[in-house]
Order: structure tokens, then sequence, then C-alpha cells
């Protein structure tokens, strides 16, 4: 089975036009590079989108998870939960703060935190959870915001892979203490590197606002350094590259979903599973995620897939299972988190983004549906 275009399918490619370029262009011209009006300009579109009072942009999606634990004064000696399956950054930020990671198994399908499994890990040295949007599948929120409730627990919302996400009538990112976003290139919008973060209480805002301009109170003059803070701005031109594409992001958004929707019903492989949503959920489909029965399978469904010219990869790690999370923490992988390392092992994602036509989706379809 060949592909007709004779090009390989990568898994991924930014969705930048000509006029998102002439923006960052037009910005360029000017001279003013750094944090300014068009990062001003991106926070209040990206407010008013999600209907939260205060935004700030940075310069990654780690560093909104970062700054987002500093800002609510998590650190040595506290204990965050997150989930077993994710990107590692998300772990990471945790061990950068002096905080320990408590990891808790994922949904076999859904690929996101159990929330039926959090409260056993609670104790009270908890501080707070961080769920993650898997894919851009919105966490059970509802079911964590009664924990929150509950145990009086902060909640930061790993949204990175879930702009424009919803639960219910709620989009995702809009139900903790803060919601962060990312903007790499893999995303549905992105300025190469960088990150949005989000909250409705000013004095986190202000927080955040201080200590990603070096500890700068901000609009202070002159400059007031009240804390020791990073350098995790956005530049002016990243902002208006991504600010070019966010007026596109309903039609980005809603182009991939078709396309899911293709996968969802032209794949009809036995070997391959699919994945599952609830109802009540908006996907913002970051990735398409396979799941094989086992590591070989999807080991020689990848490599099935490059002969024909699709590029894929692993979808996320089971961060207790990589090299300096295993020496630290021992866990005993398979018993505690079997559906997570299931997910990393056996989980193949395929190619799914704005540029992608449905003839081409299609055509992986049937190279997938060929494999045995």
């Amino acid at each position: 089975m060949k592909n007709n275009s004779n090009e390989t399918i990568p898994l991924a490619r930014p969705d930048i036009s000509e006029r998102d370029i002439a923006e960052v262009v037009r910005v360029l011209r000017t001279g003013m590079l750094v944090q300014g009006e068009e990062v001003l300009l991106l926070e209040n579109a990206i407010s008013q989108f999600l209907k939260k009072e205060y935004c700030s942009a940075v310069s990654s999606g780690t560093a909104a998870l970062h700054l987002a634990l500093l800002a609510l004064g998590i650190g040595q000696g506290d204990e965050v939960i997150i989930p077993a399956l994710s990107h590692v950054s998300t772990a990471n930020v945790v061990e950068l703060t002096g905080a320990k990671c408590v990891f808790v198994d994922t949904h076999q399908r859904y690929f996101n935190i159990d929330e039926s499994k959090i409260r056993s890990f609670i104790t009270d040295k908890t501080k707070a959870i961080i769920p993650v949007h898997e894919f851009g599948l919105c966490a059970n929120m509802p079911e964590i915001m009664k924990i929150k409730e509950e145990f009086s627990i902060k909640i930061i919302e790993d949204a990175a892979c879930a702009l424009g996400a919803t639960i219910g009538n709620k989009t995702a990112g809009t139900f903790g203490d803060y919601g962060c976003f990312s903007l790499h290139p893999r995303k549905a919008i992105t300025s190469g590197e960088g990150g949005i973060m989000i909250t409705a209480d000013p004095v986190l805002d202000k927080r955040i606002k201080t200590m990603r301009n070096h500890g700068v109170e901000p609009e202070s003059a002159p400059m007031n350094f009240i804390a020791a803070g990073f350098n995790y701005r956005l530049t002016d031109f990243q902002a208006a590259l991504v600010r070019s594409q966010f007026k596109r992001l309903p039609e980005i958004l809603e182009h991939k979903t078709h396309l899911a929707e293709v996968y969802l019903n032209e794949i009809k492989n036995p070997l391959v599973g699919l994945p599952l949503f609830p109802a009540n959920t908006k996907h913002s489909w970051q990735t398409f995620h396979l799941l094989l029965e086992t590591v070989t399978k999807r080991n020689e469904l990848a490599m099935h897939l490059k002969e024909n010219g699709i590029m894929t990869n692993y979808g996320a790690q089971c961060i207790p299972a990589m090299q300096y999370y295993r020496e630290k923490y021992h866990h005993d992988i398979l018993n505690k988190f079997p559906n997570a390392y299931h997910a990393y092992t056996c989980g193949l994602a395929v190619p799914l983004y704005g540029q992608l036509k449905k003839e081409q989706v299609s055509f992986i379809a049937r190279v997938i549906n060929n494999f045995r």
C-alpha cells in the first residue's frame, strides 16, 4: 500500500499561515521584541475566550506549572498527586520545588487520572492535585473538585493539550486554582515554545506576574523587586504569532474533530484499540492515541506505518518507570500503575494536525487495517 503523495506524513506539523508570518514580521520591524503590548493583547484574548479574569503568558507550559506550584507555596515536605501517565514535565516541576510526587494510576482507555483512586493517596502532607487532560480529553473535573472541597486541596490543571476542550459546559483549565496550557508546536496553536496560565484569583495572578519577570512588582515604577523571580516571559513576536492563529482556533479544532471521526469510523482492525471518551466531553484531539495488546505489536505497527511513509511516536510516559523516578521512588510499577504502564508501552500516537487532509487520514486508516 503506497502513500499517493509519495511524501512522508509527519506526526504533527504547526498550522502557520502567511498571515501568521506577516504578524511576526510586523512586530520584528518595530524593534520591540520582549514582553509588551502583544503579550497583553494575547492575554486579554485568552482571558475572554476562557471566561477567566486573569491570564499570564509565559515561556512554556512547563514554566506555567512550575510557577503555579511556587505561587501556591508548595515546597519541601509537601506532596502533590499527579497521574502516572503524562509528559514527564508534570512530575519534574514538582521535584524542582522540593515536594514529593505521589503517582495515581489512570483509566484504562481514557488515559486520565482515575479519580476513584485519588482519596486513598491523600495524607496530611497533600497540598495539591495536578490532573492532566491527557491527549486533549478533560479529566473528570467535577469529581476532582469534590475532592478539593472535601480535603481543602489546591488544584492545578495541566491543560497543556486541551485548549478548547470541554466537560459539560465548562472548559478545560477553568475548574482549578490555576489552568496551565502549552503553546508547543504539537499543540493546536503555537509560539514554538510558550505557555498560558489562567486564574480567577487576583492574588495568585499577581504572584505569577511577579515571578515570571525576575520578581518585579507588576506595573511598579521605578521597578520594585519584591521576590526572587525567574525570566519566564513570552516575547512579543511569539505572542503575535499565537494571537494570529488564535483567531482560527475554532476551525482548527473542528477540523481535527472531523479527522478524529474519520479514524474512529474507518479503523476496523481488531488488533488496534481506539480511544474512548465520555459523552459529555468535547475532545481537543491534540493526540490520537491507539492501544495495542503488547509492546511487540505496538512496535510492529509503528514499523508498518513507517514503511508506508507515516510517522508515529509514543503518546506519553509512564513517569514512575522513567529512570530518575524509578530509582528515587522504587515503585512496583506493574502492580501499582498497570494502566499507565500499558498505555506507555503499548500505545501509539498517529498523525493528527490542522493541515492534515481527510484523504490522508483515510489512507492511514487503510494502512492500519492492513496490519496483521
